[in-house]
């Protein structure tokens, strides 16, 4: 999963290739939620490229239907993976930080959510086990540093991340560095706006899961991002190259890479994921 339509068909055209997965002839990659007009949806065999927004309440709806797809689709151990861009903390862009932790903008690894008119807490925890099996992914020859540190999720771009240019600044740039500050001695290496939902949603479902991102800017030299173009391109396919690299092993440990045609989503396992909800439709 990733933010925007058009990373996640980039993201289904790379698996598709790494994987060796082969379409009928006569036919393309297909967005098959193309008519919901709300998110990406790819199949490229037993992988599902989706787009989930912005935020959290974007990918906290997205969440609760990719669930309910996964236990109708009789899906047996699914592993949820979000890849996207992050500010760093302390690190230089293009540096890849696979989350261990992930927290809200009081440091609260938690999700707090009104349910029936009371706060509901759930614990945001992302899967430890996979964190080091992708970490196990990066690659001594990587023209990039690879790190897992404690990511900060916050509900704003701007003043919720202590930044200064939006559309308003009620505090000052010693106030924003010693927030920042305040943050790295807390262990907080980046900041994104999808982690706590995410982590916390699916730890609720039962779901193995992590999150993959890049940062663009290192946040403790400024709020703008300056670099070309061309290069934060070339970043934001270091997380799918990473990801890529895990889904491919995975595949041939269970011996699946000589998929044809369209892939099984099914994987062989004792264990099943719980659905922990009723059955609900929402509309918008």
């Amino acid at each position: 999963m990733g933010g925007t339509p058009k990373r996640m068909e980039n993201f289904a055209n790379f698996i598709m290739k790494e994987i060796g997965h082969k379409l009928p002839t006569g036919t393309t990659l297909l967005d098959i939620s193309q008519y919901s007009y709300r998110y990406s949806m790819y199949k490229v065999g037993p992988v599902l490229s989706i787009s989930h927004g912005m935020g959290i309440p974007s990918v906290g709806i997205l969440l609760h239907e990719v669930i309910k797809l996964m236990y109708h689709a009789k899906v047996r151990d699914p592993i949820f993976i979000r890849i996207g861009t992050c500010g760093g903390i302390g690190l230089e862009g293009g540096t890849v930080v696979i989350s261990e932790e992930a927290v809200d903008g009081m440091l609260k690894p938690y999700y707090e959510v009104p349910i029936l008119g009371k706060m509901v807490r759930r614990p945001a925890k992302l899967d430890k086990q996979l964190v080091k099996e992708l970490n196990a992914m990066a690659h001594p020859e990587d023209p990039y540093d690879t790190v897992i540190g404690k990511t900060m999720c916050t509900h704003d771009f701007y003043e919720g991340q202590g930044r200064l240019d939006g559309a308003f600044c009620e505090f000052t740039e010693n106030d924003k560095m010693e927030y920042l500050q305040k943050l790295q001695k807390a262990g907080v290496v980046n900041i994104e706006m999808e982690a706590v939902a995410f982590a916390a949603l699916t730890h609720h479902a039962g779901i193995r899961s992590a999150i993959v991102c890049v940062t663009l800017l290192d946040r403790l030299k400024g709020d703008q991002l300056m670099a070309p173009k061309e290069v934060l391109e070339e970043w934001q396919k270091r997380p799918q190259i990473l990801v890529s690299r895990y889904i491919t092993k995975y595949l041939q440990t269970k011996g699946r890479l000589s998929l044809e045609g369209h892939g099984s989503m099914a994987v062989k396992s004792p264990r099943r994921f719980k659905l922990v909800q009723q059955e609900s439709e929402n509309y918008d």
